[in-house]
């Protein structure tokens, strides 16, 4: 029997309906369940890893001019994309910014949006998000901001000695990219929205800190943070020509010990 455009229409957004239900009800467990501080250390050691595998070639890698210039920067690693109908995407992941001092101890952050439109099937991404300058580290201090709302964003350009986009891209306060199935490229991620994840922020430092706080280099990294900056430190021009990643203070590393017991 054929179904009237009404009737498709109704059944096609009955079920995404289902699906974004069912993907809410799983984010919502992931949240809820098992959450401790080794959870967080280790999506810190996968963001190292993501960032090191990217940066590793040298021909679809972050530009080397982005990466010298970059106020801010984080890693998402396996973006989750819910793809039927209408699209959307949330993941998990850390930032760090730079200060005076270095780069600052990394902070906990989620990411969150959708994108309106015809896609079919889902797809884990890993995902870069770049601050450009000032302004865009502003907004991302705030603790929470909206991609292409509060802050300018676009796609990246990709190739580490990739010049001729560059400076056209940078104008954006965020550049953007991901991965996927192995292929490395700029991403459209206007309309999500990042926010300090405070109850990750709560399990790592073992207490409420605020976003400004950690990335403004009030605080001491954590231990087992060292991964994730040391890999932002050598693809930046200030990994070069300043210093090392601050020791974590005795308070922070007892405070570590006693969660992960």
């Amino acid at each position: 029997m054929r179904l009237g455009n009404g009737a498709a229409t109704k059944c096609l957004l009955t079920l995404a309906s289902v699906v974004l239900i069912l993907a809410s009800m799983s984010w919502a467990a992931d949240n809820d369940n098992g959450k401790d501080q080794s959870d967080i250390q280790k999506r810190i050691v996968k963001s190292a890893e993501v960032l090191n595998e990217i940066m590793a070639t040298p021909d679809k890698a972050i530009p080397d001019k982005v990466m010298d210039h970059s106020k801010c920067i984080a890693v998402v690693p396996s973006l989750i994309k819910v793809a039927f109908v209408f699209g959307g995407q949330r993941g998990k992941g850390v930032v760090t910014c730079r200060t005076d001092k270095g780069w600052s101890a990394p902070a906990p952050i989620t990411i969150t949006g959708g994108s309106w439109g015809l896609q079919l099937g889902g797809q884990a991404t890993d995902l870069v998000m770049v601050v450009t300058n000032d302004q865009g580290m502003q907004h991302l201090l705030a603790s929470k901001f909206k991609l292409g709302g509060d802050a300018s964003a676009a796609a990246g350009p990709v190739g580490r000695d990739t010049a001729a986009d560059t400076d056209i891209s940078m104008r954006a306060e965020v550049l953007t990219y991901s991965r996927a199935r192995g292929v490395f490229a700029g991403i459209d991620l206007t309309g999500s929205v990042v926010n300090q994840d405070k109850d990750e922020t709560t399990l790592l430092y073992g207490k409420p800190i605020p976003f400004a706080d950690v990335l403004s280099g009030k605080i001491a990294p954590p231990a087992g943070s060292e991964p994730f900056l040391a890999a932002v430190k050598k693809y930046s021009t200030q990994a070069r020509e300043q210093g090392e990643v601050a020791k974590p203070s005795p308070s922070i590393t007892a405070s570590a010990s006693t969660h992960s017991k």
